[in-house]
């Protein structure tokens, strides 16, 4: 089923809005907001509709510049909310000074953000996003559940055990799948599977969390035979690990018969509408 034109249009004004917050201020929830909005967008343009053009590459661009130095800013806010959450008595100056390195890093990322979000870029992209709001065609968009579906099964399920690579690339897919099942109408099956995608996306990203925390640690800290601090967080990351690996085994992906059966479905519904299209040009024809 394609896009309504209001879902997907949408889009576009509120990467707008959430352009203009980011650069009013590097607030945690203005970057979080930034982020994943662009990614989104992101997804429409790569994943949903076809022929996207030079000019939407263009935006993108500019976009995922920006993103990956706000990404580097919101990963520092993810680290000082959990070792914020970290009650031990261990080393507390370690904590200490961890906590001060993460809120040093932060800054250093927050004035290269700054710098990138200037007036002048602000107004280029501004400009870039209506344009491409007017030009985007959503009539011959792809399936936004298939599409996801898709995403899903072109990465094998990680099983137990699991290695942290494999997880980590199921992660990603999840994430990019829940932005394109998230431009579906609103249906029962829709709001099933995005529940799902959630669950897993939630366990496998507070796990990442963890994780990318840890090895921050290590390298201002030293390996666990150096800091008894490193050890409790490595053991907090091997907990999340075992959750979000558990998270992942107990989803129940759908049968390859019904992914088969929705995929012909998809292709009927196609046909049809472009017989029934041909058949309004004939008739205008004549």
């Amino acid at each position: 089923m394609a896009i309504s034109a209001e879902r997907g249009k949408s889009i576009f004004r509120k990467t707008e809005k959430e352009l203009l917050r980011l650069s009013s201020g590097h607030q945690a929830d203005a970057i979080h907001g930034f982020r994943t909005t662009t990614r989104r967008l992101q997804t429409l343009l790569e994943q949903l509709v076809a022929n996207s053009d030079r000019k939407n590459k263009k935006l993108l661009k500019m976009l995922n510049r920006i993103r990956k130095t706000a990404g580097k800013v919101r990963d520092m806010d993810v680290q000082i909310e959990a070792l914020r959450s970290l009650k031990v008595p261990q080393e507390p100056r370690r904590k200490t000074q961890l906590m001060q390195s993460l809120i040093e890093l932060r800054a250093q990322h927050e004035r290269k953000l700054h710098k990138l979000v200037k007036k002048e870029d602000i107004r280029e992209i501004r400009k870039r996003l209506r344009r491409a709001e007017e030009s985007v065609n959503l009539d011959s968009s792809r399936d936004p559940l298939s599409v996801a579906r898709q995403m899903v099964n072109s990465v094998p399920v990680p099983q137990a055990p699991a290695q942290e690579e494999a997880l980590h690339r199921y992660r990603l897919v999840v994430k990019r799948a829940r932005y394109a099942a998230e431009f579906a109408p609103k249906s029962a099956e829709a709001t099933k599977f995005l529940a799902e995608l959630k669950r897993v996306q939630d366990a496998l990203g507070n796990w990442h969390d963890w994780l990318t925390l840890t090895h921050t640690a290590v390298e201002r800290l030293g390996d666990v035979n150096q800091s008894s601090l490193v050890a409790v967080l490595r053991n907090v990351t091997r907990g999340k690990f075992r959750h979000a690996v558990s998270a992942v085994t107990a989803a129940k992906p759908e049968p390859r018969a019904a992914q088969a059966k929705a995929a012909e479905l998809q292709a009927v519904r196609k046909t049809a509408r472009k017989d029934a299209a041909m058949e309004r040009r004939s008739g205008a024809a004549a």
